[in-house]
């Protein structure tokens, strides 16, 4: 049987020595689509950080406070996604000098969230849905083998929202997505993991649940 992408197994997880998270045990199989669900503050994005600290394979994440420099252009930080796949030389010619075949990876990426022929504007003159789309095209630039989300789609109205879900989706055959909408959830999830009370407290496949199991966890 293939070996789980992760594997925890009864842990206390937290941070600055204070626990988050009690007893917590999850295994992360290759093509698993999971949604993190419950309470903000609850441990999603605890969980979310161990899962990108322990992860042994290449990971795309889309944190919430979203990791972008106000001052470069939405160019070089969606290029910011694949800065560890090339040497530090080259990196500086692309922050000065970008080449054709750079800027038309770029573009791809920024046409595919809805914001094609953008990459000259400096990222602090955008709204806060276009700088999450900006997050969103440097994790598709990135790719790799999992993609972790914390709150990836927070910003933007639901149809926009489920548009964006399904290019992850797309993109990346495994993912973990903490998720603020029961709706999207249980339509783009296979597998959905409720946290309450300091612990996992739900863990289904997505398909056995219903809106009704999922508000539960926000009561």
């Amino acid at each position: 049987m293939t070996a789980p992408l992760f594997a925890l197994t009864d842990q206390t997880l937290g941070w600055g020595g204070q626990a988050v998270l009690r007893n917590v045990s999850l295994h992360v199989w290759q093509g698993e689509r999971i949604a993190l669900l419950g309470r903000s503050g609850v441990g999603k994005s605890t969980l979310l950080a161990t899962l990108h600290d322990r992860l042994a394979v290449k990971v795309a994440l889309i944190p919430q406070d979203h990791g972008l420099v106000g001052a470069l252009s939405v160019f070089h930080n969606v290029w910011m996604g694949v800065l560890d796949d090339h040497s530090t030389a080259r990196n500086l010619r692309t922050l000065v000098w970008p080449d054709a075949r750079q800027r038309a990876a770029v573009e791809d990426v920024l046409t595919m969230v809805g914001l094609g022929s953008q990459g000259r504007r400096i990222v602090a003159q955008l709204s806060g849905g276009q700088r999450q789309r900006v997050v969103l095209a440097r994790a598709l630039l990135r790719g790799g083998d999992i993609v972790l989300g914390d709150e990836p789609v927070t910003a933007l109205d639901p149809a926009q929202g489920a548009a964006l879900l399904d290019r992850l989706a797309e993109r990346f055959s495994t993912s973990v997505l903490a998720l603020h909408d029961v709706d999207q959830a249980l339509r783009v999830a296979t597998r959905i993991i409720g946290i309450r009370a300091g612990g996992i407290v739900l863990d289904a496949p997505a398909v056995d649940l219903t809106e009704s199991d999922l508000l539960a966890l926000y009561r």
